[in-house]
């Protein structure tokens, strides 16, 4: 008998297949119906295990030739830290000029992870 087996059912993002992933897990152990890649069967421990996100967003900035700098984290980071994550990016404004890849905060809700401009913003 098994002690802990749970099933799930995914759709893989990673390729534009979008194949259907079904896993069991069985005691930590995952099984995967035949045909499902690599690539899809890592996406799937991973979006079972500890599911992450990119985040994308906008600060204010002051001083540039708009009011709102579109940013993104360097790194997908785990959907259990997005809301931390936006409390403390809700505070931040920086000031013009801001070029593409820019760190604006180095460590976003405690992972480790910089939180980098998506666009050269000049100053007025």
């Amino acid at each position: 008998m098994d002690k802990n087996k749970n099933t799930y059912k995914l759709l893989c993002i990673v390729c534009p297949e979008g194949c259907e992933i079904e896993a069991t897990e069985i005691d930590g152990e995952f099984a995967f119906e035949k045909g499902i890649c690599k690539r899809g069967q890592d996406y799937a421990r991973q979006e079972i295990i500890n599911p992450c996100r990119f985040l994308t967003t906008t600060v204010r900035i002051k001083g540039g030739v708009q009011t709102m700098l579109p940013v993104r984290t360097s790194e997908a980071i785990s959907k259990d830290k997005l809301a931390e994550a936006m409390q403390q990016i809700a505070s931040i404004e920086t000031t013009a000029p801001i070029k593409l890849g820019e760190v604006i905060c180095s460590n976003v809700a405690n992972t480790g992870i910089p939180l980098v401009a998506s666009k050269t913003v000049a100053a007025i």
